[in-house]
């Protein structure tokens, strides 16, 4: 939704039926680093309460610190005065957090800097995390670190290995991300779901294909998601499921409208056996702008 105007795309989403959104803390929407940031919260949070919406922030923004660099700096950069800024970057979204009433604040690890060993880098990973969790646990919301294709921490395995270096600190949780479980992990996602729901605390969701990170439109992967929303209701998790389609915003609308009939005909399908081809969406927005664009909430 990066192309609607922040106002625009709650009320769309409000009117189409979502839960709440996933909130991306960027220049075109709530920018973390522009003055009056408690003030603009507020307003957001104003919003968000008068349109029912719940909210959980993510961190995944573009250029949001560098321009030159997308998701530049890291947790894991060599200089630490750029760790530094992306720490900071993730105190502010916690703080953000806590005036919005959101339930988790996402982020995730970086890719491994050239020159770097794995070993510094995980290193560099516990250290830059501990005041972002110290403020977690001071605000009471859960941090979900994600596992990211490519990144260091890439896999469910790499959360349990950061997770047991860390001592298993309370604030520290998990943002599963359901394509990305179908992309590389050994497991389908369904069993993905369960063996990741005691730190379960923010999930994305889309389609994709097995060993392509590429996010798609429900119905353009391989994902069988009546029985991945079967074990996420199994599990008890109350947080939200975003629909997470970074390269669609052009047609933002569109999927936002087709994507919630979709996920709401796979949870009435769920165990009732093979699914029945979805209910027709509604019409909404250009139903042939598929090429790519940035994300639906």
């Amino acid at each position: 939704m990066a192309d609607l105007r922040l106002d625009d795309a709650l009320a769309l989403l409000a009117d189409l039926g979502y839960d709440g959104v996933g909130l991306t803390l960027d220049h075109m929407h709530l920018d973390p680093l522009a003055p009056d940031l408690a003030a603009r919260t507020r307003r957001v949070a104003h919003r968000l309460d008068a349109l029912g919406l719940g909210v959980a922030v993510e961190t995944g923004a573009r250029y949001v610190l560098d321009p030159r660099r997308k998701h530049g700096p890291s947790l894991l950069d060599p200089d630490p005065d750029d760790r530094a800024r992306r720490v900071d970057l993730l105190v502010r979204a916690v703080r953000v957090a806590a005036d919005l009433g959101a339930h988790a604040v996402h982020c995730f690890s970086g890719v491994l800097p050239g020159g770097t060993d794995e070993d510094t880098a995980w290193k560099r990973l516990a250290e830059t995390l501990t005041p972002v969790l110290e403020a977690a646990a001071d605000a009471g919301v859960p941090l979900a670190v994600e596992p990211e294709p490519g990144h260091l921490l890439a896999t469910l395995a790499d959360f349990h290995r950061l997770r047991r270096t860390l001592g298993d600190p309370g604030p520290l949780g998990l943002t599963l991300d359901i394509g990305h479980c179908q992309c590389l992990e050994p497991l389908p996602p369904a069993d993905c779901v369960r063996d990741a729901a005691p730190w379960l605390r923010h999930v994305q969701i889309e389609d994709m294909r097995r060993g392509v990170h590429e996010h798609l439109p429900f119905g353009d992967g391989d994902i069988d998601f009546p029985p991945v929303l079967e074990a996420l209701a199994a599990t008890g998790y109350r947080g939200l499921t975003v629909v997470e389609l970074p390269r669609h915003s052009h047609a933002g609308p569109h999927f936002a409208a087709h994507s919630l009939p979709f996920l709401r005909h796979a949870a009435r399908s769920a165990g009732r056996g093979p699914t029945p081809a979805p209910d027709p969406a509604p019409p909404h927005g250009d139903p042939s702008a598929t090429p790519e664009g940035s994300s639906t909430p």
